[in-house]
């Protein structure tokens, strides 16, 4: 626990894990795309996503979904979130951010798919500081440990370092990507703060999924309408 306290403390490092995350997806994505088709490689890569990260998030957003779907008072809801077995509106909430992880990753030309991992990646880590730092926490745990010791500077921090990373990997086209990962965020605080009073590590976790999957969407949506995908790295000129 000491540890884990030691780790909130300097949450604002997440987009670096997040960036170094989606270095290894990049990676992988360009020695799949070499060998495979684009559907194959695209759930190759969510398989990767999913071992690297393991699955306490899936299970977050599959406990969350969970408890947004109870149709009753909040400590019922709070009840059907913590939970052991999963219900039909867990399984709803994973399927259906899988399945908009992988429509993305079977849009996005292969070309831009690198960047648009890392930059997925970083915007996700990103969401998780911003549903820490605006949310309260329901009760004691790890999502507790998270959100009290994350602030709006915290999010000001990790944001000065998330959009320099997207702008230099894909330019505004990257930044517009950090946006809506924020904003799905915020909603997020918004839907746990109404259905459960307050936020927890499954809404934490959750936040992370959902994020990504929208920053995916956003990307194939951006470059779907013709909108640069080019990095301010790569053409400085």
């Amino acid at each position: 626990m000491e540890g884990i306290e030691a780790l909130m403390r300097h949450v604002y490092l997440f987009p670096l894990v997040g960036a170094a995350l989606g270095l290894i997806y990049a990676v992988v994505a360009l020695a799949l795309m070499a060998f495979v088709p684009p559907e194959i490689a695209a759930a190759l890569i969510i398989a990767v996503i999913v071992r690297l990260c393991g699955i306490n998030h899936t299970d977050g957003l599959a406990d969350f979904g969970d408890g947004v779907s109870a149709h009753t008072t909040v400590e019922k809801k709070i009840s059907a979130m913590k939970d052991v077995y999963i219900g039909t509106g867990g399984v709803v909430f994973v399927v259906v951010t899988i399945l908009a992880v992988y429509a993305s990753l079977t849009a996005i030309p292969s070309g831009s798919l690198p960047a648009a991992l890392i930059v997925a990646e970083v915007a996700a880590k990103q969401s998780m500081i911003a549903f820490a730092a605006f949310s309260v926490p329901l009760h004691k745990g790890f999502g507790s440990i998270a959100i009290e010791n994350t602030d709006r500077t915290d999010f000001i921090m990790g944001l000065a370092i998330a959009a320099p990373i997207c702008w230099a990997l894909s330019g505004l086209s990257g930044v517009a990507v950090l946006l809506a990962a924020q904003i799905s965020a915020l909603y997020m605080v918004a839907v746990s703060k109404r259905n459960f009073g307050g936020a927890t590590g499954d809404g934490f976790g959750a936040t992370n999924e959902v994020a990504r999957a929208v920053a995916l969407l956003a990307a194939a949506l951006l470059i779907a309408n013709g909108l640069s995908w080019e990095g301010a790295i790569w053409t400085p000129w």
